[in-house]
This record gives structure tokens, sequence and C-alpha cells, in this order.
């Protein structure tokens, strides 16, 4: 059995959070973005972001815990648990001056998160959720029944999963598409009642660690749409590997949305065979 962190360990990471949280906002609108070699975007605060959460995580942990994070190591570390860091969840809205992007982090154990904080810079939000124990937005505690608060008919896609619509014409999609460009919090949204359901494409580990946890401690439906995470090895290289996913506020409109998903993977398996 894994120990959980200490209390000084969890104020350690807020105190970490908050040096990069206040970086991120003076940087804001200062940076240059390059292309990695999968397309997406790069800065140098990501740069700095994953440098300095590594180190700190180091040090908190006195470096017996090992990471995986989008910018470092992307292999699943064989440490009992481990860390799933993404340093800027949002780099293309960030280089382009859209103040909207989150900070995650996640400690695994069992395969599953076991700790998560998920902060949002530009809207000063802070979420921690604890595995069986909740969740709390800037420390108050968040209740089941809080997705519901609210008459909210959104759903997040994300650009690549857009394409359904495009598949099925005819039919009308059962909600307001927004697309927000950030892959966690299209997810929380569905937790914190904001949308009532999200659907995610390719994301990756790092992507979906926080969310996936606050998700399942608010009890909403999560639906692996193929590979499920829980299922992974250490030494396993996640640098390519993508889990998309469906999820929403209740199990009704996961019925109601499970089509959607379904079209999803039929449009993104057929893409895939053409470069077979």
């Amino acid at each position: 059995m894994t120990n959980e962190l200490s209390r000084q360990q969890i104020e350690s990471l807020n105190e970490l959070i908050d040096l990069v949280a206040n970086k991120q906002q003076s940087d804001f609108g200062h940076m240059v973005s390059n292309l990695k070699k999968d397309g997406s975007l790069i800065t140098e605060c990501d740069r700095w972001s994953d440098k300095t959460i590594v180190k700190g995580i180091k040090e908190i942990t006195f470096e017996k815990e090992g990471i995986l994070s989008e910018e470092g190591s992307q292999i699943i570390p064989e440490t009992p648990a481990y860390w799933v860091v993404d340093p800027l969840d949002g780099t293309t809205n960030f280089s382009a001056g859209i103040p909207y992007w989150a900070i995650s982090i996640a400690r695994f154990t069992d395969s599953q998160p076991q700790i998560a904080f998920l902060d949002v810079p530009p809207l000063k939000q802070r979420i921690i959720a604890i595995r069986g124990k909740g969740v709390w937005l800037n420390e108050k505690k968040l209740t089941n029944q809080s997705r519901f608060s609210t008459n909210s008919s959104c759903v997040s896609l994300c650009s690549r999963s857009i394409r359904i619509l495009q598949r099925r014409p005819e039919k009308p999609f059962p909600g307001k598409i927004r697309l927000q460009g950030v892959s966690s919090l299209n997810m929380v949204g569905v937790a914190l009642g904001q949308t009532i359901a999200s659907l995610e494409a390719t994301p990756k580990i790092w992507d979906l660690a926080s969310a996936w946890l606050i998700l399942s401690e608010l009890k909403c439906s999560i639906k692996w749409l193929d590979k499920n995470p829980s299922i992974l090895q250490a030494g396993q290289d996640l640098e390519s590997v993508s889990f998309p996913v469906l999820t929403t506020r209740s199990s009704s409109e996961l019925t109601k949305f499970s089509p959607w998903g379904e079209l999803l993977m039929e449009s993104w398996m057929a893409i895939q065979d053409k470069f077979r």
C-alpha cells in the first residue's frame, strides 16, 4: 500500500503551483511559440514550467517517486507511486493571447490518480481531488449535485472530434457545441456543471490525469472509447498513445451521446486506415 501525501507535502505542492501560475501569468502575451514534432505548439514558458514542476516534485518526494510529463519523460515510471504532469494545457490559447489554460499535476498509485491538482491561472481557480475523499474548488468542497446547479446544454468537443458532425449532417447534434482548446478543462467542465458532456478524440495521459479523478470523485459518467488508461504498465512509452473518451453529467446523457462517441471512433479509424 503506497502512503498518501502528508499535509506538509500538499502545502508544498500548492506553493509550487502558485510559483508556476504566477510565472505563466507574467509571461502571458509575451511568448513566441514553436512547433514540436507532433505538430503541437510549445513555448519557453512550457519548458520552464515543466522543469520547475519536475524539480519541485522531486524535492517534495525526496526523489523517491517517478515523473511522467508532457515536455519530459513520457515513459511510465517503475516506482509504485508516480506523477503525471501537464505544465501548460492549452498552449495554443496561451500563445495566441486567449486567457484560458491550465496546470495539471496528478499522483498515481495502483495505475490510477490518487490526488490531483488542476489550476486555471487566468481564473484564479484551483481544483484539488483526493481519491475516496472528494473534490475542492478554491477550498470549497463540491458535492455530486454541484454539476446539476445550472441548466447548461453545452457540449465540449475537441478540434478533432468536430468531424463527427460532417459524418452525420442530416442529424442535429444534441447540444450547443463549445470548442475551448483545453482538454483537461473540457472534461472538468462536465463535473462543474458548465457542460453536460465532453468528447475528446486524442487526449494523452497528461491531458486527462487530473480530470479523470475529478470526474470520478463527483460520480460523472466516463466511457473510454478505445484504450483504458487504468490498464498501464511500468516502462510503457505513452508519447503517441491516446485515450479517446466521452464524459457526461449523468448515465442518461451517456446513453444519448454514446452513438456520437462511436461515430468518432469510426471516423478516427477511417483516417488511420488511409495512412496504413
